[in-house]
């Protein structure tokens, strides 16, 4: 999928599904935006 020029925001990006997901985009050509929170 070309995401070139498209921005992506992943909310609960900092590991498992999230971080994947966040790593396709980016490798896809989006510029990401990575959210998550450490308890």
């Amino acid at each position: 999928m070309n995401l070139e020029g498209k921005l992506a925001l992943v909310t609960g990006g900092g590991r498992g599904i999230g971080a994947a997901i966040a790593r396709r985009l980016a490798g896809d050509g989006a510029r990401v935006i990575v959210t998550g929170r450490d308890e």
